[in-house]
This record gives C-alpha cells, sequence and structure tokens, in this order.
C-alpha cells in the first residue's frame, strides 16, 4: 500500500481536521477512532493535531458542533408546534445520515456555538409561545433527549436488522415466548416489529409530546 501523502503543515487547518476526523468516525466509528489515526490519514505527526485542539474531547466537541451547524434554521411563518417539530426532525435526520452523532450528543456536555443555535432557536420558539422560563427549559431538554434517545434506537436497529446472526437471534427469542407466560408479548409482536423506527412511529412520540405541551399550555390559560 502506498505511504499516505504528508499534509503540508501551512495546509493543515482546524477545518481540514474537523472534516477528516468526521469522514474516519463515520467510517469506523467513534469507538475505533484515534488521534494516531487521524495524523496518520492526514499524513502528519499526531503533535500537529495539538496545535489546534487540546485533545481528542476537544475535537469531538468540534466535529459534533460542525454537523449540528447543519440542522435548518427554525422556520418562521408556522405555527409554534410545527416549528418544534421542524427543529426535532432535522435533528433526526442529521442524526440518520451521520450516525456518530449520537455518540457525540450523548457523551459530552454539549457546547458549541452551532450547538447553542438550535437550542437558541428551540428556547426561542418555546419562549415565544408563552411558556414560562422554566417550562421552557424542561421541555427543551424532554424534545432532545426524546430526539436523540428514540434515533439512536432507531440506529441501533437499523444495524441490528442489518445482521444475519442478530435477526437468529431476536427470532428464537420470540419463539421461545410462552402464549402462558407472556400473551400480551405474543399477541402483540407484528405491531412491536413496526414501532423500531421510521418517520411514523418518529412523529408519533413527537405528537404525543406536542398534544400534552399544548393541553397544558391551554390549562394555564
Amino acid at each position: 500500500m502506498p505511504a499516505k501523502t504528508r499534509t503540508p503543515r501551512n495546509t493543515l487547518s482546524p477545518e481540514l481536521i474537523v472534516r477528516t476526523a468526521l469522514d474516519l468516525m463515520e467510517g469506523q466509528g467513534t469507538d475505533a477512532f484515534s488521534l494516531r489515526g487521524l495524523a496518520a490519514e492526514l499524513g502528519v505527526g499526531p503533535m500537529a493535531l495539538y496545535t489546534y485542539f487540546r485533545n481528542k474531547d476537544d475535537l469531538y466537541d468540534a466535529v459534533r458542533d460542525h454537523l449540528m451547524g447543519l440542522i435548518p434554521p427554525v422556520p418562521e411563518g408556522v405555527a409554534w408546534p410545527d416549528q418544534v417539530r421542524a427543529v426535532c426532525r432535522g435533528l433526526r435526520a442529521l442524526m440518520l445520515q451521520h450516525p456518530c452523532l449520537a455518540q457525540l450528543l450523548a457523551g459530552r456536555p454539549l457546547s458549541g456555538h452551532e450547538t447553542a443555535r438550535v437550542a437558541e432557536g428551540l428556547l426561542g420558539v418555546l419562549r415565544s409561545a408563552g411558556f414560562d422560563a422554566q417550562t421552557a427549559a424542561r421541555t427543551h431538554t424532554t424534545l432532545f433527549t426524546y430526539v436523540l434517545g428514540a434515533t439512536s434506537w432507531e440506529i441501533q436497529m437499523a444495524a441490528e436488522r442489518q445482521d444475519p446472526q442478530e435477526r437468529r437471534r431476536l427470532r428464537a427469542t420470540i419463539e421461545s415466548l410462552s402464549p402462558t407466560e407472556f400473551p400480551t408479548v405474543v399477541e402483540l409482536t407484528p405491531e412491536l416489529s413496526r414501532t423500531t423506527g421510521g418517520d411514523e412511529q418518529f412523529d408519533y412520540g413527537l405528537d404525543l409530546l406536542l398534544a400534552g405541551l399544548q393541553r397544558g399550555q391551554q390549562a394555564s390559560g
């Protein structure tokens, strides 16, 4: 295999490092990612990366913030529930397109200007809709954790469906369940199998949350 072409020192930049790191994370997963491997991909020594990033966590934050900058801004001229839907759907779509984002969001405290921009947009919608500060903050966190949890589950289930061994294991588990001991689970297995992902399932959960918010808003009004 030919040796990697070395990146001239004067062309190395935070943007190039972030883009290359993202490519590696998407190709091999965040667990296998290393600064040494990134340096090799760039054709530089590992110490060159520390000119731009203090450590791997610092780089993780930069990659995450780069991805969060791809979420479209909050749409204007529509009702607040539709604005919330747009933000949540945008985050889910980005996570499905870049599965490494799920780990980057879950693994470290949120920081970065683009991440703050997304939070500002959603919090601004909630405050403009009339929610008090505490309700807006709690709702923001609830919506974020719903999107993160539901989409991470969807990504994991999609990966397992591609694995023949996992499919056999799941089928064996289902077939081993006694209808006497687990009558409802056995009865609803076909329906449960349809709830592991997809737009319809995601929107179902999101609509439940929004319906509760609207009822609470009407009751307090």
